[in-house]
């Protein structure tokens, strides 16, 4: 029974593992993704409006990695904390959870505001 539970144990700290991992991979993919696309942005012969439009948009779409980098690392801190819960741990992974309830909140605020821009520019036509 021993044997089941530390197998068990160590299947779960790869699993953390590889989760942090992907996490991080997902928010350095998008940080490149929207890197290139600013340089394509900034370099294309479009008028500064439209580019500026490009951009937040791009800030957007940066902000959906991120977010789902923070879910990824949310549920490895899950694992952890029911592994091991130390104080340190849970206050981690409590702040890992703020961190994407702010990020979250600010984007979904932003997100709306373009949106409503949008709608009246295109009323306005």
């Amino acid at each position: 029974m021993k044997e089941v539970i530390s197998l068990v144990h160590k299947t779960l700290e790869w699993l953390i593992l590889i989760l942090q991992g992907i996490s991080v991979t997902v928010i350095i993919y998008g940080v490149l993704l929207t890197i290139f696309k600013f340089f394509k942005i900034e370099f294309s012969k479009e008028n500064r409006i439209l580019k500026v439009k490009a951009l937040n948009k791009a800030k957007n779409f940066l902000g959906s990695y991120i977010l789902l980098g923070l879910e990824i690392l949310v549920c490895s801190g899950i694992i952890l904390s029911i592994l091991k819960p130390t104080l340190y741990d849970i206050l981690l992974l409590g702040s890992t959870v703020a961190l994407r309830t702010v990020i979250s909140y600010f984007l979904k605020k932003e997100l709306k505001s373009s949106n409503e821009n949008s709608n009246l520019k295109e009323e306005n036509s």
